[in-house]
């Protein structure tokens, strides 16, 4: 490990806040814990208008902490990108790294992202996130068991872990040389939903290197909720294909385009179906093995209860179509939006 007392840049780290009352407290108390000098940390926290008592928490905590540089920004646009591209600009560190409150971090995890980007000369850092339901409740567990899944999420790496340093497209969060924004710019506010993916898409593209590191590790307190759960999958698959009104490329990779085939396969297969017992037997076909996946990918997850056999093939499901359903309803914005500025032309 490199020796901090040699090695101590200065770390901004912004975390972008909506209403998170009740996990603030933790994720900054996890932070503050890390073995990184005090001294050499700068906590940005850009909140979205918050309705809760988020604010009133955030400058409780400045208050607690005088020894630490932390302050409050307000973020009127609310999103995401702006609250990352507001803390960028009032920023002053070597390193820039976005954390979200959702989550609390590991005792070293910004001094393995420091060393990592140093010893690899890494544009972007970052590490495992282990996620965990806000409650107990088997509707959580499965949730979670089925969000670090591969057949679920696919290649994500950072969410289905690692026992190497692996060279990746994209990290949660992200540890970024501060020369980054220099080069490429900010996080592209148009994108609600898929800023930072696009931005290290943007990075790749020119040549920028973002490692992973599995010693770096995040947990993340995910959705218990059916609904929202739900409400999530459609939003991401949404958000997968729309930024295509703003940008001309794709700011993902192959494996958020998975779902999309999917439901456009359903959905051919069963029109097609009705013509013709060639494709009905295909279609069935290919949906007894998609069946057999999803039970063949759920069998790890027997050892935490016997229940996970069972219920996960449906959420399985249930992800993908929602996440599916989400992507279609963009093609279809976007080629309207597309045509309807042809015709104003």
């Amino acid at each position: 490990m490199i020796n901090m007392e040699i090695s101590q840049p200065k770390v901004s780290i912004i975390i972008p806040t909506y209403n998170e009352e009740l996990f603030l407290v933790n994720c900054v108390d996890s932070i503050l814990k890390n073995k990184y000098p005090k001294q050499q940390l700068e906590i940005i926290l850009i909140d979205g208008l918050s309705t809760d008592k988020t604010t009133e928490i955030a400058k409780e905590i400045i208050e607690e902490n005088k020894e630490v540089s932390i302050q409050l920004i307000s973020n009127p646009k609310k999103t995401f990108p702006c609250a990352v591209n507001l803390g960028v600009k009032d920023s002053t560190g070597d390193f820039i790294m976005i954390l979200g409150a959702h989550a609390v971090y590991d005792e070293m995890y910004i001094p393995l992202c420091v060393e990592n980007s140093l010893k690899y000369d890494a544009d972007n850092v970052g590490g495992i996130l282990n996620t965990i339901g806000l409650n107990q409740s088997l509707t959580g567990k499965l949730i979670t068991n089925v969000l670090s899944s591969p057949f679920g999420v696919g290649n994500s790496v950072f969410r289905t872990g690692t026992d190497k340093v692996t060279e990746v497209d994209t990290v949660f969060g992200g540890f970024y040389k501060r020369s980054v924004f220099d080069k490429i710019g900010y996080f592209n506010e148009n994108l609600r939903s898929s800023s930072d993916m696009d931005f290290n898409v943007r990075l790749k593209k020119t040549g920028g290197k973002i490692i992973l590191d599995p010693l770096i590790i995040a947990t993340y307190y995910t959705r218990s909720d059916f609904g929202k759960f739900m409400k999530n999958n459609w939003r991401n698959g949404f958000w997968a294909i729309y930024p295509l009104r703003f940008v001309d490329y794709l700011p993902v990779s192959i494996r958020h385009l998975i779902p999309l085939f999917f439901i456009c396969g359903v959905i051919g297969g069963s029109v097609l179906s009705l013509f013709s017992n060639v494709f009905l037997f295909l279609f069935l076909g290919v949906l007894s093995l998609y069946v057999l996946l999803s039970f063949y990918f759920s069998i790890p997850f027997v050892k935490k209860g016997f229940a996970n056999i069972i219920f996960m093939p449906f959420l399985f499901l249930f992800l993908h179509l929602t996440y599916g359903c989400g992507s279609l309803l963009a093609i279809i914005n976007v080629v309207f939006f597309k045509v309807l500025n042809i015709i104003k032309r």
